[in-house]
């Protein structure tokens, strides 16, 4: 059984969009909120934290809607097509706002679009393991988070180029080429996958799924047993305490750039390319990692490899270029607990759940994402921008704690041909 790849990196394409605005939303949101808004670092990470509210509530339902949806187009695309277009329509206005010094205006625009972006972020991700048999879904997150990682570096290299060195400058056309990449990557998307056809070759042709299919089908409905659901809770966990450590790091760099490292303009955006840099050179070395030694495992080398680099950055007192260095070990890391913490989630769903299930996979970074912001903000203007990398420290060597008491989700190899079987093609 191989992994199409062909299929994988247009579907990878959906990926590539959310990245590419996430990270533009995490490095110049911030940025206009204390810049042009002049809000504080705690009401900076309320406002930060707003989009991970919505999602709290939004993935589990959208991705429980799409897998009870049925159209000619399949039950994921119509969600990317629809909420891409509203995305981008709503997220230029955003810079407009800014420019304009209209709070309410921004307000407005921010809300709307991450309001659509909510409305398909599960869908687009449940797509892959749709169309992946469960073996190779390593394998294939591994494609899925390269491509995110190139949305990711595209986004930081827009910054970095025409973010000017100034006290309020204008981000506009960083969002139009944000805007213009997610249009594009989606139009490919609708042309080169035909998301309902594919299923049903998948159905059809892969007898190891379908034999999955009708295990899962007998107790569809039914509880996980006790043992899974603890995994589950385990690894749910972990991704809450991870992302929590991850996104504080994220959603604070800009300006820990700036207020402790005196970095000026788009600068910042060099280190958080390295590491999206280094993360697309990992990504399938780390799928086929994952495939020999397993996902948990892997897993667990990316949480010691990020507690590291947290533990290294905090060591810089003033900027040196040694600070690429660490961020690419944090690329490295990152990808590991990337490429197989999603498949591990989804490896315990039932058939026909996958979109449920994404939805809790989303449900618990979200949770971190909404928490984070708000409580390191807070630590950060009450104490000091060096608090940013122990906090990370801490909630790092948590999340490796609850990693080790997860027993379930792990990879399995397909299932061995007997007699004539061995030689179908």
């Amino acid at each position: 059984m191989k992994l199409n790849y062909k299929r994988t990196f247009f579907i990878g394409l959906a990926f590539l969009s959310i990245s590419a605005f996430w990270q533009l939303y995490d490095s110049i949101i911030p940025l206009m909120l204390k810049n042009t808004f002049l809000l504080g670092e705690t009401l900076t990470g309320v406002i930060m934290a707003l989009d991970n509210i919505l999602a709290i509530f939004m993935l589990p339902l959208f991705g429980a809607l799409s897998d009870k949806t049925d159209t000619r187009f399949g039950k994921r695309t119509p969600f990317i097509v629809t909420g891409t277009v509203l995305a981008v329509i709503f997220m230029l206005l955003i810079p407009y706002a800014d420019q304009a010094v209209n709070f309410t205006l921004f307000i407005i625009a921010l809300g709307i679009t991450l309001i659509a972006m909510g409305t398909y972020r599960s869908p687009a991700v449940a797509l892959m393991p749709d169309l992946t048999p469960k073996p190779l879904r390593s394998k294939a997150n591994a494609i899925i988070n390269l491509m995110g990682a190139v949305g990711y570096i595209f986004a930081l290299a827009v910054i970095k180029l025409l973010v000017k060195k100034e006290a309020n400058p204008d981000y506009t056309l960083v969002f139009v080429l944000v805007a213009a990449l997610m249009v594009i990557s989606v139009l490919i998307l609708v042309l080169t996958i035909r998301e309902k056809k594919l299923a049903a070759e998948m159905a059809e042709q892969t007898s190891y799924n379908m034999d999955d299919d009708k295990k899962d089908q007998e107790v569809k409905g039914g509880p996980l047993p006790k043992e899974v659901k603890k995994s589950l809770l385990f690894i749910l966990a972990s991704i809450f305490l991870w992302f929590t450590a991850y996104n504080a790091v994220t959603t604070a760099y800009s300006r820990y750039a700036g207020e402790v490292w005196g970095l000026k303009g788009g600068d910042f955006a060099d280190s958080l390319m390295i590491a999206g840099a280094a993360a697309i050179v990992s990504y399938i070395p780390i799928g086929f990692i994952a495939s020999a030694i397993g996902r948990k495992k892997t897993i667990i080398i990316g949480i010691v490899m990020m507690s590291i680099s947290y533990f290294c950055g905090f060591l810089f007192i003033k900027y040196s270029p040694l600070i690429n260095l660490v961020f690419a070990f944090t690329g490295i890391g990152w990808s590991a607990i990337n490429v197989n913490s999603y498949p591990m989630v989804v490896e315990m769903s039932r058939s026909g759940d996958v979109g449920k299930y994404t939805g809790y996979y989303y449900t618990f970074s979200m949770a971190a994402q909404i928490f984070t912001p708000i409580f390191s903000g807070f630590l950060l203007e009450k104490i000091s921008y060096r608090i940013l990398f122990p906090y990370a420290i801490v909630f790092s060597l948590l999340s490796l704690c609850t990693m080790l008491m997860v027993r379930h989700g792990d990879s399995r190899p397909p299932r061995k041909k007997i007699g004539l079987e061995q030689y179908d093609n």
